[in-house]
């Protein structure tokens, strides 16, 4: 099978850091555990409420910690800022609303979009790799590749979401077919949002995927086996 990677997002140890104020849990040694048990890369999303991540635990995981770094962040010029001052490895462009739980999907890649493309190129012209959050629909991915991403991550929610095996497999359907298209156009290829120990395998056998970005279900685990073994299991189970 081929050898999916695993991009650990650890957001909600930054929740429970903050929900106290203090210093621990420590994301650096969170992505140091989670890339010592088999994680490829540490993602993380920047909010505009600081929910979680901070701006210090970009620029500390940077600077203490050797591993792929993978920023998840809105269109925003206070966001470009950041990226362009911390150099992750790779940035993905996510929707964000106020006041939303979670992200609730992708993009919306319809209408004008010269604001997108201008910041899709001055990232990629600092030399990180630029991704977009998109649903598994075939405009979203042309558009995508239109406006010069390197990778399209698929958003899987409605697959997560999908309860039965004939709605699972339709989601799923929709995702491959994504896929196909994606590698066409020569996109490289990741995926996710709810993903867990119990769905993630279908989407790791996907054609042409090369990453499954998946953070909510092992930090969950985690509490109950430890964060080491959490990671470990994930990527035992997709690659």
């Amino acid at each position: 099978m081929r050898n999916v990677k695993l991009g650990v997002n650890i957001d909600h140890i930054a929740t429970l850091r903050q929900a106290r104020k203090e210093k621990n849990p420590d994301p650096v040694e969170v992505a140091r555990v989670s890339l010592n048990a088999g994680a490829d890369m540490i993602v993380m999303h920047l909010r505009h409420d600081r929910r979680h991540i901070q701006d210090e635990d970009l620029l500390r995981i940077r600077e203490n910690v050797k591993g792929i770094i993978h920023l998840e962040m809105s269109q925003s010029k206070e966001m470009e800022k950041i990226a362009l001052k911390v150099r992750p490895d790779s940035v993905c462009i996510v929707p964000e609303f106020p006041g939303e739980v979670t992200t609730q999907g992708g993009l919306n890649l319809s209408g004008k979009l010269a604001e997108l493309s201008n910041l899709v190129k001055k990232i990629s012209n600092a030399g990180i790799e630029v991704s977009l959050f998109v649903d598994p629909e075939p405009q979203s991915i042309r558009v995508a590749h239109n406006l010069g991403a390197d990778t399209v991550e698929l958003c899987t929610s409605k697959y997560a979401a999908s309860w039965g095996k004939k709605l699972q497999t339709k989601e799923l359907e929709r995702l491959q077919l994504a896929a196909f298209l994606a590698n066409e156009l020569n996109l490289r290829l990741h995926a996710g949002h709810g993903l867990d120990y119990y769905n993630a395998v279908p989407v790791a056998r996907i054609e042409g995927m090369e990453c499954l970005n998946i953070g909510f279900s092992i930090i969950s685990k985690a509490i109950f086996v430890g964060l080491r073994n959490a990671v470990a299991e994930m990527k035992r189970l997709i690659q």
